[in-house]
């Protein structure tokens, strides 16, 4: 099998293509042929060092494929069945092995390439508006990165369950990205300083919900677009980790919450991971729920997405295709 594994932390020049025995599943575990995997930026974190993990380590953690072979104690699935994951180390390899509990059915209707785009960043959006912060019709939210691979979905789900989006993107092209997914007014960051156009966009008001993937540059003016007793959703640090900061100001702007969620977190049990992805890939089948793919690599050239998905000019999701 070809991998791409990472000897030493440091840029996108570390990510090596190799070649390694295939594996065989162990006791509840699927060896799986990969057909597409999906390029995170937990994926950058893990690379860089930003995440701690011990050396050397196979990249990648999301991905779909066919089950080649499943090992002891595995009822389902079975060879032949197609299967995606958002939590499989190595998965940006020809295989992988994965635990048989964390992988699930992809419908026939929805492609290798759409399960493999759609699974951590579209199970991401839907705890975000269902769990982290419980979006209702009415409710108003702020989306960061809209036209990224998580704020696209993210904008599309807010908009189904009846909330106000306000989205920010850096570009007139991913602005209009954004209006196509349905959000209602969308601001860009070069424009006048976004918590300023967020507050004469809702009379002064502020927003109920802050999704912000970007972390330090946008963390304190995304504290300040909130409304009295708002809650500040940071999932991720694109611009680099928030700096400590004085708990006091979230109670001179309003009794504020802040919070720092992850996906492992909102998928701990099996029948949560069901629930999560059958409502999102069950979306896609139905067409309610659009996934765009920005650029396909082939797995040799991870290097080139990880430089790509960290100079934050893409749009939609990036694909490693093994094949």
């Amino acid at each position: 099998m070809k991998t791409i594994v990472v000897r030493r932390t440091g840029g996108p020049e570390v990510l090596e293509l190799a070649e390694q025995p295939t594996p065989r599943p162990g006791p509840g575990e699927v060896l799986v042929r990969v057909e597409a995997a999906g390029v995170n930026f937990i994926d950058i974190y893990n690379r860089s060092g930003v995440y701690s993990r011990d050396l050397p380590f196979s990249a990648g953690e999301e991905g779909a494929g066919v089950v080649e072979a499943a090992g002891a104690g595995v009822n389902e699935p079975r060879a032949g069945d197609r299967v995606a994951w958002a939590s499989a180390s190595g998965s940006y390899a020809t295989h992988v092995v994965a635990r048989a509990d964390r992988v699930v059915p992809v419908p026939d209707a929805v492609t290798a390439r759409q399960a493999a785009a759609v699974m951590l960043q579209g199970m991401t959006a839907d705890y975000l508006v269902r769990s982290t912060y419980r979006l209702e019709a009415g409710k108003s939210c702020v989306v960061h990165a809209a036209a990224g691979g998580v704020g696209l979905l993210l904008v599309q789900m807010a908009k189904r369950i009846g909330a106000r989006v306000l989205a920010i993107t850096s570009t007139d092209e991913k602005a209009e990205l954004a209006r196509d997914a349905g959000a209602d007014e969308v601001m860009l960051s070069a424009g006048e300083p976004f918590d300023k156009a967020v507050r004469a966009r809702t009379g002064g008001v502020g927003v109920d919900v802050v999704y912000d993937s970007i972390g330090a540059s946008t963390f304190d003016r995304s504290l300040l677009c909130l409304r009295p007793r708002g809650t500040m959703v940071l999932f991720g640090q694109a611009s680099g980790r928030v700096p400590p900061f004085d708990l006091q100001v979230l109670n001179a702007r309003g009794s504020l919450f802040v919070t720092r969620p992850k996906l492992a977190d909102y998928v701990s049990t099996r029948a949560e991971l069901m629930e999560r992805a059958s409502r999102v890939l069950g979306a896609v089948t139905s067409g309610d729920l659009r996934v765009r793919i920005f650029r396909e690599y082939p797995l040799s050239q991870a290097p080139a997405a990880h430089t790509a998905l960290a100079s934050r000019s893409t749009t939609g999701k990036l694909l490693l295709i093994p094949g």
